[in-house]
């Protein structure tokens, strides 16, 4: 694997639990901010540690959005 740093990578998602829920036009843009960040490297796939943001950003990407188990499990 190699990893591609992400820009504003401390930023949030927009998931945030029920925030996605409650708060969904402000999650969307969000959302929008951090594909564009983690696209701008041009990635494979985007891996994430949670599934909320993975749930939150499979709409948004047509990238393959995994958890970074399911890349360690395919690794052989």
């Amino acid at each position: 694997f190699e990893l591609t740093p992400v820009p504003d990578a401390h930023l949030c998602c927009g998931s945030a639990g029920t925030y996605s829920i409650l708060q969904p036009q402000l999650a969307g843009q969000l959302r929008d901010r951090k594909i564009a960040a983690l696209e701008s490297g041009d990635p494979a796939i985007i891996a994430s540690a949670n599934i909320g943001c993975m749930l939150h950003l499979m709409p948004a990407t047509a990238r393959p959005v995994r958890h970074w188990i399911e890349l360690l499990d395919t690794y052989d």
